[in-house]
Formats: C-alpha cells, structure tokens, sequence
C-alpha cells in the first residue's frame, strides 16, 4: 500500500475526519453565525457563514465552544504566524476584549493614531497618514475642516451602513442610544470624551472624540444606532482578530424560513449591492 493509499485510508476514517475537520476549522474556516442585529443591513440574524481564518495572520486554534487555547502564545499577539491586520472598512471577527470567548463581528472603522468624532448621528475620521493622503483618497464633498483639522466625513459608503432616524424617547424603560451613548461616557464606561466645543459641527449635540491607541482597531457595527461597539468598551488589539467573514452558507428569520437569496454569496457581495441591503430595510424598523 503506498504512502498516498494510506493517507486515503486514514482521512476516511472517523479519527481522519475529525482530525481532519478541526485542522480545517483551526486554520482555515470556521462556522460562525450572527448574533445579533449589530451589523444590519449588510448582516442578518440569522446568516450562517464562514470566516476565512488566514485573512490577518494564523489565530492561535481553539477548542470549538470550549473556546480553550491549543498552543501557548508564543508571539504574545494571539497569532501563530502574523500578519497585517484589518484594514479601514473591513469587516472583522473578533474575540470581544473582555470576555474572549465572545465572538463579534463589526466594521473596522479607524486604526491606531486615527483620531474619531462623532456627532449628530455621523462619523467623521482623521486618518493617521494626514491630509495630503485623505485629500488623495476621498471624495472633496467628503472633506471637512473642524477645528481647522481636515477630517472625511462618514468615510465608508457601503449601503448596509445606517442610521436609526426614529427620535427615540424614554419609554417602557428603553432608552434612546444617544442618551446611552452620553451616561457611557459621563460615567467613564466609553473611552470616548465630550469635547466642548468644535467649529465646522453642530455644538448643540454632544460632541464625542477618540484618538485610537497605536496599533489597534477601532470597530462599529454597520446597524451604527443598535451596536455594543468599540464607542462603548474601546478598541480592539490584534491579538483579538480572528478573520474575515467570507460567504453566508445558510440564512434563515426568526421563523426559521430560508432566505434562499442570502444563500452561498460573499459577504463582499452583500455589503457592496444595494439589492441585498434594500431588501432588509423594512427588518430596521421592528428593532428595538
């Protein structure tokens, strides 16, 4: 029997698969599914899929659902083999920092020595690389001065990404994500500070800013009014980032009814056309 029929034979059997399986879970993909409606409309509750785990480097493997480390940490940043980390716009899965058996999925929206405001239900980035690299990459309607700083105004276009434009009040004990945003900060929960005052912005809206520590991310979900996200507990270090998401392989409602036009694409795919985000826009209006 050669070394090639032996092989066969051996990933045949039940101790080849599983071996099998979990190489290619630790390593290559692993299932995941959305838990939340964080990521709305690029991402449903519900959508099964894939995240390719070679996409910022190798992760340390863990043991599925324990979520225990296999291998020590041998580079100390949570990675077998490293690599560059997430880019801005990407969507990344992570280990949430404060409790890494957590998994999240958001957009990374700035990265280290960027510096975030936000304000008025919009997102305006200072990229570390400073102005001549904004003004060469991003549309001049984007561009905008505050505080005599260049900044680009909501930097990523991607049609999932929205806003909740119900004014929300105080009722049944919910409360506005304004308001929640402004008790995290005042009580030190957020890592965002109020500024006072900004010229080029609405100052009668609580202004918040954040310059992201070196060589982290900062991440938001694309749903930006109903999303636990970097705005509330902070930036995320590489040892965190687990992968990109890659196809959506099962996608069913609350109901359990197969959204067979979610089936088998790329996540890629769905953040980029708007066919797929429009379909979910009536999905906004029955979050809480």
């Amino acid at each position: 029997m050669t070394k090639f029929q032996k092989f066969i034979k051996f990933y045949n059997s039940w101790t080849g698969t599983i071996i099998f399986v979990l190489l290619f879970m630790a390593f290559i993909a692993q299932a995941f599914t959305i838990p939340s409606g964080s990521m709305m409309r690029t991402l449903l509750i519900g959508d099964h899929l894939f995240v390719k785990k070679f996409s910022y480097g190798i992760p340390i493997p863990h043991i599925p659902f324990l979520e225990i480390p296999l291998l020590p940490d041998f580079n100390k940043n949570g990675h077998l083999i490293s690599s560059d980390g997430p880019k801005r716009g990407d969507i990344v899965v992570f280990r949430f920092p404060y409790n890494n058996k957590i998994h999240f999925v958001k957009r990374c929206v700035a990265l280290g020595d960027d510096e975030i405001i936000f304000n008025d239900k919009t997102l305006y980035v200072r990229m570390k690389e400073g102005d001549e690299y904004m003004k060469n990459n991003y549309a001049k309607e984007d561009l905008v001065m505050l505080n005599n700083r260049l900044f680009v105004k909501e930097p990523y276009k991607f049609p999932g990404i929205s806003y909740d434009q119900k004014n929300r009040q105080l009722n049944n004990g919910e409360i506005d994500f304004d308001k929640e945003l402004f008790m995290a900060v005042n009580s030190s929960k957020s890592p965002m500070v109020l500024l006072p005052k900004i010229s080029g912005i609405d100052n009668n809206l609580p202004i918040y800013y954040y310059k992201v520590p070196s060589e982290k991310y900062f991440m938001m979900g694309d749903n930006r009014d109903h999303s636990n996200d970097s705005r509330f507990w902070g930036s995320v270090d590489y040892k965190y980032i687990e992968g990109k998401p890659w196809f959506v392989y099962l996608s069913w409602d609350d109901d359990y009814n197969f959204r067979w036009e979610r089936m088998f694409k790329s996540v890629q795919t769905l953040q980029d056309n708007e066919y797929y985000t429009n379909l979910n826009d009536h999905i906004l209006h029955t979050i809480d």
